[in-house]
């Protein structure tokens, strides 16, 4: 079956993008990052949260049922679990694209009791190309800048050695760039351009054909945002991550802002994978691009949705309405 995402990304390219272009992946690739609790909280049939994590199965499960309703482009995997629903063709009579997470660099390393996002974060790579390469035909790699040249350089350098093997084995990828996880001494507007220019400088030394489809970055503001995606939009796509999962006005305040600033695609893990109802939720995500709804009445969908379904909110509607994080009120 055709795949939403090539056809996407060569409507972006024509720069014939409407809002129905938009892509969506659903990053299911926690299990690189969190470890036991990545499938989130266990629910009854309510909707209630229970004490007890989900185990890997149910996250696979997710996985599966979100690819078969088809609502999303891509869906991310670690190596492991993508070899196993590849194997099981999940994707082959699907138009949602299967990705690996190539690369997992110690700033995503989100384990209970750890304390790793309190360093400059280092490359580490377990995914293996020749191995992954297999399976699938896109990746994504990650790289994050902290303002030291030494830990920077290894950034770089580690991107520059998986580029020369993505050529060899003919594999696209797609790359991620987060905020770095200490204090650089930058406020919002100064992270945000300084961000922006780490990634200029990285693609500028890149030809055509080991050039990433697209970004998958941070939220840095209004400004950040329309500055990166509009600087070369015929050979630079824009697209931002979820991040920790806030409330439901959180998310569809993202997607609507950043795609108002110029934003193509919208990589959500925790977002999606921790709310009440997943699907439910990908579908207002949806309309909030195409049918140019608010933000503030998306969420009275949502809930609306879920008292249809008898389903338990995790929050009040009052406070479901509420943005919480800082950036998305600029």
């Amino acid at each position: 079956m055709n795949k939403s995402l090539i056809s996407k990304l060569q409507q972006i390219k024509k720069q014939k993008y409407r809002p129905k272009d938009f892509i969506i992946a659903d990053a299911k690739d926690g299990d690189m990052a969190m470890g036991i609790i990545t499938p989130g909280p266990e629910r009854d049939k309510k909707g209630k949260i229970l004490k007890k994590y989900k185990k890997l199965d149910d996250y696979k499960n997710a996985m599966v049922a979100m690819t078969k309703s088809q609502l999303v482009d891509i869906m991310l995997m670690s190596a492991s679990v993508g070899e196993e629903l590849v194997e099981k063709k999940i994707f082959k009579k699907s138009s949602v694209t299967p990705a690996i997470r190539m690369n997992d660099t110690s700033d995503i390393w989100l384990m209970r009791n750890g304390n790793y996002r309190t360093t400059n974060p280092r490359p580490f790579r377990s995914a293996r190309i020749e191995r992954v390469s297999k399976l699938v035909n896109l990746g994504l790699f990650s790289i994050t800048f902290s303002k030291n040249v030494d830990f920077d350089l290894a950034m770089l350098n580690s991107y520059r050695d998986f580029r020369t093997e993505a050529l060899k084995f003919k594999f696209k990828h797609f790359l991620e760039i987060f905020n770095p996880p200490i204090d650089i001494g930058m406020n919002s507007l100064e992270l945000g351009n300084y961000v922006n220019d780490c990634i200029i400088k990285t693609l500028a030394g890149q030809t055509k054909e080991e050039r990433p489809l697209f970004l998958k970055i941070a939220y840095n503001g209004p400004k950040a945002m329309e500055d990166l995606s509009s600087y070369d939009p015929e050979n630079l796509t824009v697209g931002i991550l979820g991040g920790s999962k806030g409330t439901t006005r959180d998310c569809f305040e993202l997607i609507k802002k950043a795609s108002k600033y110029g934003a193509k695609v919208a990589l959500f893990g925790r977002k999606i994978n921790l709310s009440e109802d997943p699907i439910t939720l990908v579908k207002i995500m949806r309309k909030l691009v195409e049918k140019d709804i608010s933000s503030e009445d998306a969420v009275k969908i949502y809930h609306n949705e879920l008292s249809k379904k008898k389903l338990s909110s995790d929050r009040s509607l009052k406070s479901d309405l509420e943005i919480t994080d800082p950036i998305l009120k600029l």
